[in-house]
């Protein structure tokens, strides 16, 4: 996944580097980083090497391999501290998750992705694609959807264009008038469904967070899988779902994320 957008320059390219080390997952050498790179050779050791100089990669001399540095690490342990809802969710999230026995996510809006940011695994854990950390599509997903059909008209009018489309399931949707019927719905109903459309056999329902002004904060989803329950009847644990999603609302109180407080006037725009 690439953050670049014209004009971003030499940052943005080194910026799209330190994302392709993390999506290796693992310690990875300059030859494997060099078949996937859009960059010539030399370019690329210039970012790498520059990115190592700043503590945001390190570089072990006796295998080659480049993995995060510290300096990057500290930096995300900050971010989550300071600027995900985790910290402050985590008594609901395991209150949810204690009482239902299923899987619960806590994830916020990253452009037109979802940023999986807590998690809480079933009483009998089931595999699946979200972690913590990992990122995934907003548009098939359930906490993607709970959050962009909250978003205002023209925040997500510059989305759609982000988005793929890409076909994961059968039941993934199609088309951006598809992606649109659905959210007049989520807006109507105050929730959102994923109906096996990321990910074979699993199934949630999902609800946004939203501030008293409407802003879109984040989502949280009850996750389970076709193999031990129904859409419906997950679906049957929405309002449970959304009076968790409002007590987090309510208690950042006058916290706020990154940019409100230059925007404070910024609201939810968008109507059911």
């Amino acid at each position: 996944m690439t953050y670049q957008q014209p004009g971003d320059g030499t940052v943005g390219k080194a910026l799209d580097v330190l994302d392709q080390v993390a999506g290796f997952g693992r310690p990875v050498r300059f030859s494997e980083l060099l078949t996937a790179s859009p960059f010539p050779k030399a370019t690329l050791f210039r970012f790498l090497q520059t990115l190592v100089s700043q503590g945001m990669l390190t570089h072990d001399p006796e295998n080659g391999a480049y993995m995060l540095g510290g300096r990057l690490m500290r930096l995300a342990h900050t971010a989550w501290r300071k600027a995900s809802l985790a910290p402050l969710a985590r008594p609901f999230l395991d209150a949810l998750s204690a009482d239902l026995g299923e899987t619960v996510h806590l994830a916020q809006l990253d452009g037109a992705h979802v940023l999986y940011v807590d998690k809480r695994n079933a009483r009998v854990p089931i595999e699946m694609f979200s972690q913590a950390g990992k990122v995934g599509p907003a548009w098939c997903t359930g906490v993607g959807k709970a959050m962009l059909a909250f978003l205002p008209p023209d925040h997500l009018s510059r989305l759609l264009p982000q988005m793929a489309f890409h076909p994961y399931t059968a039941r993934s949707l199609a088309s951006p008038a598809a992606l649109m019927r659905e959210l007049a719905a989520i807006r109507q109903n105050g929730h959102a469904l994923d109906r096996e459309e990321h990910e074979p056999g699993i199934i949630c329902v999902a609800a946004p967070i939203l501030s008293a002004q409407g802003r879109v904060l984040g989502a949280l989803s009850l996750t389970s899988s076709t193999a031990r329950t129904t859409v419906e009847a997950l679906e049957a644990h929405a309002e449970r779902v959304k009076a968790t999603a409002a007590r987090i609302a309510a208690e950042t109180g006058s916290w706020r994320f990154p940019g409100d407080m230059a925007n404070p006037a910024q609201g939810n725009t968008a109507t059911a």
